[in-house]
């Protein structure tokens, strides 16, 4: 039998491969699931519930590209909800879907492997980190946070400003579906730099495609 990835989709939220997400888990099936989960290998599937459709269908449509995290902490409140630290693993697709008996959603998923780099690739994401934190500087100040970051590896610098950032939904959903890491920092830096030029133009707005 084929192994299925329990699904938790949301409308706001996007998980990267290792980076921490705390959680609050409070409907019933999702309580059913996260104690299944507990039971077995603490894994769960984030997923992107697609805007303006989680309303009208049934069950609400989902981005296929998600991202499957581990349970590293859980606290269960004494009426029965959760409070969770889910840390990434890897990025999915979504195959096959179908139904748990408690009534949350389930998948059979393909691991969207991150490609390895090539020497002149990691040159690039190299120059890309710095871009970004040229970027951020203005809008960010030193703080402990800041300097664990500098100590971190270019990818784990990108994946976390992908989801930390406040960026719409849609935009982390984009970025979570990059190829690689390159395409990833590559799209973080043209998402930054346009906040930064909104940012100086008064009367600009942001528009979301």
């Amino acid at each position: 039998m084929v192994d299925l990835l329990p699904l938790f989709p949301l409308p706001n939220v996007v998980l990267f491969p290792q980076v921490f997400l705390p959680l609050h888990v409070f409907e019933p099936r999702y309580r059913a699931m996260v104690a299944d989960a507990l039971s077995g290998d603490r894994v769960i599937g984030m997923v992107l519930l697609r805007q303006g459709e989680h309303e009208s269908h049934e069950p609400p449509a989902i981005y296929p590209v998600g991202c499957s995290g581990v349970i590293t902490h859980c606290e269960q409140l004494p009426d029965g909800r959760y409070n969770l630290v889910l840390r990434g693993l890897e990025r999915f697709t979504v195959e096959r879907e179908e139904e748990h008996p408690h009534g949350y959603r389930r998948a059979k998923v393909k691991v969207l492997p991150e490609p390895a780099l090539t020497a002149r690739e990691q040159i690039i994401v190299a120059q890309h980190r710095t871009t970004l934190e040229s970027l951020l500087a203005p809008i960010t100040s030193p703080s402990r946070e800041s300097i664990r970051t500098a100590a971190m590896q270019d990818v784990d610098v990108v994946n976390a400003l992908s989801q930390y950032l406040d960026f719409e939904p849609l935009e982390k959903q984009a970025l979570l579906e990059r190829p690689c890491l390159r395409t990833r920092a590559e799209a973080l830096v043209e998402l930054l730099e346009m906040r930064t030029l909104l940012a100086r133009t008064p009367g600009a707005t942001r528009t979301t495609h």
